[in-house]
């Protein structure tokens, strides 16, 4: 199967009515919010075409959401999670927002890990909860990873009574291995938190490992082998997790999210989620998200292949066009978190490339840990991403030194 990525122009794209191709002037290359510049896999386009053409535009039923999510988690995680312990809702963060509402009380404590999805600190705080930060660990070559023991101290906290995980991690594109998930089992269990996973970019896990490139040591290589999705209700008793096709196969504007429960303590808490919310799910969202989960995954395979190679590509434009910056290539998704620190653009960078033409998402969004960076979107052409990085190269300060 073709690249997704290479299917459409920049003509055909600056046709679209999104929020990505309409936010800024027509002349700025878009590479912030996370929606993909690829056409639809012809399994959903024909049954949205089939839908439009019988007038099935009402409300949304669940249908068999639930019962095609259970098989694509069980083809491709050996992950078997009972249908009949998902609901159905409109979105990833409207879902997180109802269940956090019904496992915590206002005032309580919620543990994140930024930086981090800038939606997060929002659905806390817009819900009358309070973020507490467990910010993720960084080496000397800037690779992210979970800090347990510093994990293991803010869920003690009296006040905190949830943790919002996001694996595979946004922005950093970090995947946490089965021993990191059951730590994290075991320290909530222990100190009684409710642990609840974004799950959404479980899908777009790399398959091959990165290329040796020996090339600058400003861009550090991943691990020497690609690291699966461990689901985390696979290793613990009692979660709720938070999936969709949205994201994998580039829906976000359809409505359909699913929330899912491990264990029947876990259910009785998903189960108290009021009926209401799921009256916004979109029918569109379910019937795209059935045949992306049921028939979607040779076009998923072909863009993900297309995703590793832009995900290179992008290590060899920042070498050539913006060289000293800290990029640690994804272990999975489709987003690169460029750290800036070093040329002096401030706190944030993204400011500056947007002058240039270029829009990124702004660092700081993502707390305080992303002052000086910017996250960038390689799910486009590798024309358009060679494009962007030519234009963001004036931006640098060219009397550092």
């Amino acid at each position: 199967m073709d690249n997704p990525l290479t299917a459409l122009s920049l003509a055909q794209l600056r046709e679209r009515r999104s929020i990505k191709w309409r936010q800024y002037d027509p002349d700025v290359l878009p590479l912030w919010v996370a929606e993909m510049d690829t056409p639809l896999a012809e399994p959903v386009a024909e049954v949205l075409a089939a839908a439009v053409a019988r007038g099935d535009t009402g409300y949304a039923h669940p249908g068999r959401l639930r019962e095609a999510f259970a098989g694509f988690a069980a083809r491709r995680y050996g992950w078997t999670p009972d249908p009949a312990r998902m609901v159905v809702l409109p979105d990833l963060m409207q879902a997180i927002d109802e269940v956090l509402a019904v496992v915590t009380a206002p005032g309580d404590g919620v543990v994140i890990n930024p930086p981090v999805y800038p939606p997060f600190f929002g659905v806390i705080t817009m819900g009358g909860r309070r973020v507490v930060p467990s910010p993720l660990a960084r080496s000397d070559d800037g690779r992210y990873a979970l800090d347990l023991d510093a994990l293991d101290r803010d869920l003690a906290r009296p006040d905190v009574r949830a943790y919002l995980l996001c694996n595979p991690h946004n922005p950093t594109g970090t995947v946490l291995r089965p021993d990191e998930l059951t730590a994290i089992a075991e320290i909530a269990a222990r100190h009684d938190v409710v642990v609840l996973v974004d799950e959404i970019h479980a899908p777009l896990i790399y398959r091959a490992p990165w290329p040796g490139r020996g090339a600058a040591p400003d861009v550090a290589e991943p691990a020497t082998a690609a690291k699966p999705h461990t689901p985390f209700a696979t290793v613990s008793g009692s979660a709720i997790a938070f999936v969709s096709a949205s994201k994998a196969w580039n829906l976000p504007g359809l409505k359909a999210a699913l929330a899912v429960a491990t264990g029947a303590e876990a259910w009785d808490r998903l189960a108290a989620v009021p009926i209401e919310p799921t009256y916004g799910t979109g029918l569109f969202g379910v019937l795209a998200g059935e045949a992306a989960f049921t028939a979607g995954e040779p076009w998923l395979d072909a863009l993900v292949d297309g995703l590793d190679q832009n995900r290179r590509l992008l290590a060899d434009l920042l070498d050539e066009y913006l060289p000293g910056t800290g990029y640690v290539p994804p272990e999975a998704t489709f987003l690169a978190w460029l750290d800036m620190t070093g040329h002096g653009l401030g706190d944030n960078p993204a400011d500056e490339f947007l002058r240039h033409g270029v829009a990124l998402t702004p660092g700081p969004a993502f707390g305080p840990e992303g002052n000086g960076h910017a996250r960038l979107n390689f799910a486009t052409s590798p024309e358009l991403l060679t494009a962007a990085l030519q234009r963001m190269a004036p931006a640098l300060p060219r009397d550092r030194g």
